[in-house]
Order: structure tokens, then C-alpha cells, then sequence
């Protein structure tokens, strides 16, 4: 894909991305209450709009954290999210799934790094499987995510992970155990989190959180699940394909979702690990070779 490929692209991006998040911003569905509960940090987080609104808060006395009540084997796993305004250097904003056994522990993580005014925030995503993890890739963000609600979502199937932002794909991780490629076999839960990471987020841990901005504000929407719970440690059901992400459309990205996720990552990427031959001299073997 040429240049001039890319710029027509691109623009088509953000028209659709600032609609999408326009739908976002209306609170609706399920309340908080019934599918998640707050893990830390009580005193800072609160709900309105029936628990269909939701904000957690950073400042320097505590963070806050919240995770879903139930475990899920596979699914396609979303929050509508508003980062932190205003000088937010240092700040992180999470959302994930662990699971929660720490042995051969299991993670997807999107990690929003915070920054300062006129500067760019950027993504973090990780994928960490069988207790291995070092896999992080990160991106600038094309649209100012702090001024309203986007979509976060993750898929998670037997054959692959896919990362969005509003339906784009912006990470594909496959399925390549038969390389001998760990790949999450746990239950996961579904976190979110807001904290202290000035010691390494923004600019190497140069910048430092300046507290005269606090509190900082994050703001969660959307709390339906799309996953198969799981029970004890048996995940086998939740690979049929009566549950529809399972199905072989979600598989692997169809060409158009190719073309989309190759444009993001040719703009876009500021950090992939699998290039970072200081690291890895020898690529991983889930990097292209």
C-alpha cells in the first residue's frame, strides 16, 4: 500500500471513529452492579445514570480498580472508556483480562499511558501467556481519547486475540502453540485499573505525575459481557460454536479488517518488540521471520 493509499484511508478512520464514539457516549444497558464489582480504591470510584456510568479516580492518597464478578473461558470482551484529561503524564489507565491463578499466569492488556497537554497519548498493548510475557507493542492514537467515550474490545478465541479501538483492529495475536507459542488456556477476568506508573510510562519514567492535576478522572461505559463463564478450571465448552465469536468468521480478519490493521500499523506504531532486535536478536517465533 502506497503513500497516497494510506492517506485516504486514514481520514476514513477518524470520520468513523468520531461518529462511533458519538454512539458511545450514551449510557445504556446492563448497570455496573451486574457484572462487576469494585476491587480497590472504594472511596474512589462512584456510579450515576442507574450504575451505567461509572468513573474511578487517581490521586496521591489511591488508585481504583474494578473486575468482573465471574471468570470467562472465550469471548468478545468491550468497555467504553474516556481517559484522564489535563496533564495526565504518568498516569495509567488498564483494561484487561487475568487470570487469576498467579502460576502460569495469563494476561491481555491494553494500558493507556498517560501524558501532558499538546503531547500524544499512546496504547500499550501485552500479551503475557503460560507466565511469559515481554510481547509489548505500543501505538500513538490517532483521535484525542480523553475528550470522549471510544470502544475498547478484545476477542478471544481458540485461534486468535484481536485488540480494537471502535472496531479497528489495531493487534492480532494467533494461536501458534504448534511452534511452541504459549497462548492463554486459563480463565480470565475482566479488569480495569487506574494508577501510579511515572517510574516507567511516559517518556521512560522521565515525566512525573504533577499531583496539582489531581484527581484524575477515568469514566467506563457499557458493561455487558460477551464471554462464556467458566467453571473451575473446565474451559472445554466455551470453544463450541454456539457462542458466536467462536465461529469462522472470527477465525482471522477478513481482508477488508486486514487492510484497516495493516494501515494502523504502518502509521502508527511507535514500539513492536517483535522488530526490537537489542531485545531479540533472534525474533520470537510468533514474529513474522
Amino acid at each position: 500500500m502506497d503513500f497516497n493509499q494510506l492517506r485516504l484511508i486514514v481520514p476514513v478512520l477518524l470520520l468513523l471513529d468520531q461518529s462511533h464514539a458519538v454512539i458511545c457516549s450514551r449510557p445504556k444497558g446492563p448497570s455496573f452492579y451486574d457484572n462487576y464489582k469494585i476491587s480497590y480504591g472504594y472511596d474512589h470510584a462512584w456510579s450515576k445514570s442507574q450504575g451505567r456510568d461509572v468513573q474511578i479516580s487517581l490521586d496521591q492518597s489511591s488508585g481504583a480498580a474494578f473486575q468482573s464478578k465471574q471468570t470467562y473461558g472465550s469471548g468478545f470482551f468491550h468497555l467504553n472508556m474516556k481517559l484522564p484529561g489535563s496533564n495526565s503524564g504518568g498516569v495509567v489507565t488498564a483494561f484487561y483480562l487475568s487470570s487469576v491463578s498467579p502460576n502460569h499466569h495469563d494476561e491481555l492488556d491494553f494500558e493507556f499511558l498517560g501524558n501532558n497537554d499538546g503531547k500524544p497519548i499512546y496504547l500499550q498493548t501485552n500479551v503475557i501467556a503460560n507466565g511469559k510475557g515481554d510481547r509489548e507493542q505500543r501505538i500513538r492514537l490517532w483521535f484525542d481519547p480523553t475528550s470522549k467515550y471510544h470502544s475498547y474490545r478484545i476477542l478471544w478465541n481458540r485461534f486468535q486475540i484481536v485488540f480494537y479501538i471502535d472496531n479497528y483492529p489495531i493487534r492480532v495475536f494467533k494461536n501458534k502453540r504448534k511452534l511452541g507459542v504459549g497462548f492463554p488456556s486459563q480463565p480470565l477476568q475482566i479488569e480495569s485499573s487506574i494508577w501510579n506508573g511515572d517510574n516507567w510510562a511516559t517518556d521512560g519514567g522521565l515525566t512525573k505525575i504533577n499531583w496539582t492535576y489531581a484527581p484524575f478522572i477515568a469514566g467506563f461505559r457499557s458493561f455487558g459481557i460477551n464471554g462464556c463463564p467458566a467453571y473451575g478450571s473446565n474451559m472445554k465448552h466455551c470453544y463450541s460454536i454456539k457462542f458466536w465469536w467462536n465461529r469462522q468468521q472470527y477465525w482471522q480478519l477478513n481482508p477488508s479488517q486486514q487492510r484497516t490493521y495493516q494501515t494502523i500499523k504502518s502509521k502508527y506504531t511507535t514500539y513492536d518488540y517483535c522488530t526490537d532486535g537489542k531485545r531479540f536478536p533472534t525474533p520470537p517465533p510468533e514474529c513474522p521471520q
